[in-house]
């Protein structure tokens, strides 16, 4: 279940107070964890002791926290969870099932002695519980769309006003350009009511800095590459003055000592975001599928983007093979992704470990949805690896993409990763 409120995190870390290490706060709807990987890979590459939390985890439920780039050691999650899982039990907090993982998470941090925190927003901002954080270097809010409108409000001024519950008294903010009027009011006046030390809009057509425009990257990772570049630099003027004390806003946010780090990033993979893989241990298929677990219509609209321009040339169908999370907007979303004559295979994805909430949408909903938005007869089938053997059949050596919600993505991995594992004893087996 979904509980918004600081009460019951505020009991489950109200023996670590304050937390001793520092955070790079980020929420938004759009872009959140590109962000976050953006900025902790920039704080590892300037030997900066980093972890980093984001949600929803992918393949492990550990996998969520990384420290230095690397996931958590399962070992040192279970054990830290089994404290919090107990302290939450002898002090009949209540807490839910995400304001558990995020004490996890920031005690993981702790323990790992990490200096800074990359902490992305489970939902909304203000009442989400990794709003526990009292002092952040640095506040981010990326583009702000329409998500979980039951809980954050109907309009974007009203889901703006929740993302920008982030924001502290003296704390630097950092906003992304794009956002619409709307959005970018609603988080000006609320930096401003709470004494925010700056708004910095970055990652629009004039405040991209040359550096990271040249990398080449797609249009939104451009965005969010120069977002995280001017957080890490408004981070680090804190944690090492001498590094940079100026960070004039007016100044491009490569002139902040960070360009020789770029190119580095221009090769840096976000599993489950417009992530190539070949599904050969699965299926006969040997071409790359792609995977993207855009979930919402502007997510989905920036994947069109990409599906447009490098697997529709020269014009050619698309098979997508898709699942959504139950009360998505899903007319919204496969009307930016399904175009006339494509061929769609709709599924569903399994339980999802530590979220009891998600439930996945029926395949009928999801049939329905596909016809309606663009007129296409999808076929519906309930278990992921005859989908998928399905949809490799239809694709032969054609573009096949895998979309629609991260947890169905991370259902894939894990089965490309326990097929991938039953071959390799395979083989010892044979030559043992």
């Amino acid at each position: 279940m979904i509980q918004l409120g600081l009460s019951r995190i505020t009991s489950l870390l109200a023996h670590a107070q304050p937390l001793p290490w520092r955070a790079i706060h980020v929420a938004g709807t759009n872009g959140k964890g590109s962000i976050c990987a953006y900025i902790s890979a920039l704080l590892h590459q300037k030997s900066i002791r980093c972890g980093r939390f984001t949600s929803p985890h992918l393949v492990d439920r550990w996998d969520c926290i990384t420290i230095d780039e690397q996931p958590v050691a399962e070992r040192v999650f279970r054990e830290v969870e089994d404290a919090v899982l107990q302290r939450n039990e002898d002090e009949n907090i209540g807490a839910s099932e995400f304001e558990l993982l995020t004490a996890t998470a920031f005690e993981v941090f702790a323990r790992e002695n990490v200096e800074v925190g990359v902490v992305e927003v489970g939902m909304g901002g203000g009442g989400d519980a990794t709003n526990v954080l009292q002092n952040p270097l640095v506040a981010v809010i990326s583009n702000i769309g329409y998500d979980h409108q039951a809980f954050l409000g109907d309009s974007i001024a009203e889901i703006a006003a929740h993302k920008a519950g982030i924001l502290k008294p003296g704390v630097p903010v950092v906003v992304d350009a794009t956002n619409n009027e709307s959005a970018l009011s609603v988080i000006r006046a609320t930096a401003a009511a709470v004494h925010a030390r700056s708004v910095q809009r970055c990652g629009g057509p004039t405040s991209t800095p040359a550096a990271v425009s040249a990398l080449g990257l797609e249009p939104q990772q451009t965005t969010n590459l120069a977002i995280a570049v001017r957080a890490v630099g408004l981070a680090l003027a804190q944690l090492r003055p001498s590094f940079d004390t100026s960070l004039d806003p007016a100044r491009p946010a490569s002139d902040n000592g960070l360009e020789h780090l770029l190119p580095a990033l221009k090769t840096l993979q976000f599993p489950g975001r417009q992530q190539s893989i070949s599904i050969a241990p699965l299926t006969a298929r040997t071409e790359p599928v792609l995977l993207d677990g855009a979930h919402n219509a502007d997510s989905a609209a920036a994947l069109a983007v990409y599906v447009d321009t490098h697997l529709r040339h020269p014009p050619r169908p698309i098979v997508w093979l898709i699942a959504a999370t139950a009360g998505k907007d899903v007319d919204a979303i496969f009307a930016r992704l399904v175009h006339p004559g494509d061929r769609v295979v709709a599924t569903r994805f399994g339980p999802v470990d530590g979220m009891p909430w998600v439930r996945a949408a029926e395949t009928e909903v999801l049939v329905k949805a596909v016809a309606k938005a663009a007129g296409v007869e999808a076929e519906g089938v309930q278990d992921l690896r005859k989908a998928l053997r399905l949809a490799s059949d239809w694709a032969t050596d054609g573009p096949l993409v895998v979309a629609g919600s991260l947890y169905l993505v991370g259902d894939l991995l894990r089965l490309l990763r326990e097929a991938e594992s039953a071959g390799e004893e395979g083989r010892e087996q044979r030559t043992g």
